[in-house]
């Protein structure tokens, strides 16, 4: 069995006992705890079956008698973070002030957890609380009079984009040479080198006060894309049935 399925193993079968060996005292629930404790002061790098095994006090040997491998374990974590937050459709409000609340709520989420982005985007097993968070966010769109692939589609593009600019920022900033004093610095260099003259546009933003590759425009491009997808609701409100 592949580790994608054996992970699905996990999530949605019996995980009370070790599936080999002797019962070491553990619980799943306990493991996997750990292991989000292990993430989250050390990051996602220092991860390791033998790193949570030294955690919880057993050898690596024991460990392995509860679950096959660290890819199994992350799927694990990445269910369990997900029962953390609020589901989408229990925001107050409109399709879209739900929809706003559970992308602030995931950009936050992100920002002051980013070792569970990589998780998000190399964890192929949905476990039960993935698949309840995506039938809430479905819910949310419910009477908006889309279509089910447009629905689907709505919750993966707005899903996408906090993700996409979470990462991003999160690179900016543990990339040592993006720090405001390097940035700063780099600007002063560029503005001794280069004749910002023969990029009009980008001139004009200049002068304006704006500094490119720098802020945050998490906000802007969210109320635009909820925009168009406001604009696609209301078509299909006022759409003459044939």
């Amino acid at each position: 069995m592949n580790a994608k399925n054996q992970a699905l193993q996990l999530l949605w079968g019996d995980r009370r006992r070790p599936s080999r060996g002797p019962q070491r005292g553990l619980s799943m629930d306990r493991i996997v705890a750990v292991a989000i404790e292990v993430a989250e002061t050390e990051g996602l790098a220092a991860l390791s079956m033998r790193r949570v095994a030294t955690a919880l006090g057993v050898g690596t040997a024991s460990l392995y008698t509860y679950l096959p491998g660290k890819a199994e374990l992350e799927a694990l974590m990445l269910d369990a973070i997900g029962a953390q937050d609020p589901l989408p459709d229990d925001w107050p409000g409109d399709w879209r002030a739900k929809l706003e609340a559970w992308a602030r709520a995931d950009w936050v989420a992100f920002r002051a957890h980013p070792w569970t982005l990589r998780l998000v985007s190399t964890v192929a097993a949905p476990g039960p609380n993935m698949l309840r968070w995506m039938d809430s966010a479905l819910a949310v769109l419910a009477d908006t009079g889309l279509t089910e692939a447009e629905k689907m589609a709505v919750i993966e593009s707005v899903d996408a984009y906090v993700r996409g600019l979470a990462r991003q920022r999160t690179e900016d900033e543990q990339d040592g040479s993006r720090s405001p004093d390097q940035t700063a610095e780099r600007n002063r260099v560029l503005g001794e080198l280069v004749d910002f003259t023969q990029y009009p546009s980008l001139l004009r933003v200049l002068q304006a006060g704006v500094a490119p590759w720098s802020g945050d425009q998490f906000e802007f491009g969210l109320q635009r894309l909820l925009d168009g997808i406001q604009t696609l609701v209301e078509s299909r409100a006022n759409r003459t049935p044939d």
